[in-house]
């Protein structure tokens, strides 16, 4: 096997970053290899580096790529390395070296014959398809402290994708997003920026503590839901090219809780 450095990082934008600076400064031109802490697979002749995590290393790294490799190349490395693919790290250092191969940087993403580009390409791919889905899938439930607030599951880390369109379509609202499966939180004050809060557990009980307005509405949404439905017509294989499986646990017309009947003022 070759001798390669690996740098060890979280599965962070920062983490990721912070590696990718770091291998850039000193292996630019050798063999190194990014590496997601909690999912290394230990190799031989390899040494392992664990990263120095800053904003400040990320900043840097970002404004190089997107000086030297262009916007459009900067948003399809963005996207990838909030894939759930392990190698995303590497493949981009990858794509970085060979960026400095061709004649023009900035046209690097077109050169889809390189295997690495390619799969850069395919990641960016994914997490966009994701993205949009979230944005159309996303179904909030107003909690008894009026805070707008919804589950997800999804495989990349979406939530810096959907932030700035639910920031623009609900600013006079606070609302939360809980990503489940990074447990991570996607937070908004109304008329303020969003951000991402890490480390924090979610409370269940103030999860399902749901006003009385959000328990009438969401029976009076599964009845016209029901009621739209013409079951001679139904296509199953069909729906589930437009809304698969995985984005249903946590929308409101596919669960089966709150099936009383809606009070009456």
């Amino acid at each position: 096997m070759c001798i390669r450095d690996s740098y060890i990082c979280t599965d962070t934008l920062t983490g990721l970053c912070s590696a990718l600076h770091d291998a850039w400064l000193e292996n630019r031109n050798g063999e190194a290899g990014i590496g997601l802490r909690g999912r290394i697979q230990q190799q031989l002749f390899c040494q392992y580096k664990t990263v120095v995590e800053t904003e400040d290393k990320a900043r840097r790294l970002q404004r190089m790529v997107k000086r030297y490799l262009g916007y459009n190349a900067y948003w399809d490395i963005y996207y990838a390395l909030l894939s759930d693919d392990q190698e995303k790290g590497t493949e981009v250092f990858r794509v970085m070296q060979e960026a400095r191969t061709i004649k023009d940087s900035r046209k690097i993403m077109d050169h889809l014959g390189n295997p690495d580009v390619a799969k850069v390409f395919a990641m960016s791919r994914c997490v966009s398809i994701e993205a949009h889905m979230y944005v159309e899938f996303i179904r909030f439930r107003e909690l008894e402290n009026g805070v707008l607030f919804s589950e997800i599951t999804p495989k990349s880390q979406v939530l810096t994708c959907i932030g700035d369109h639910f920031s623009d379509r609900f600013p006079l609202e606070n609302w939360a997003i809980y990503d489940k499966t990074h447990e991570v939180f996607l937070i908004h004050k109304k008329q303020e920026k969003w951000s991402l809060v890490w480390g924090k557990s979610l409370d269940p009980e103030a999860a399902a503590a749901v006003s009385q307005g959000e328990t009438d509405y969401a029976c009076l949404w599964k009845e016209f839901f029901e009621a739209v439905s013409i079951k001679e017509r139904e296509n199953p294989k069909c729906q589930q090219s437009h809304l698969p499986l995985r984005f249903r646990g946590n929308m409101t017309e596919f669960s089966c809780e709150g099936n009383r009947e809606p009070s009456v003022s």
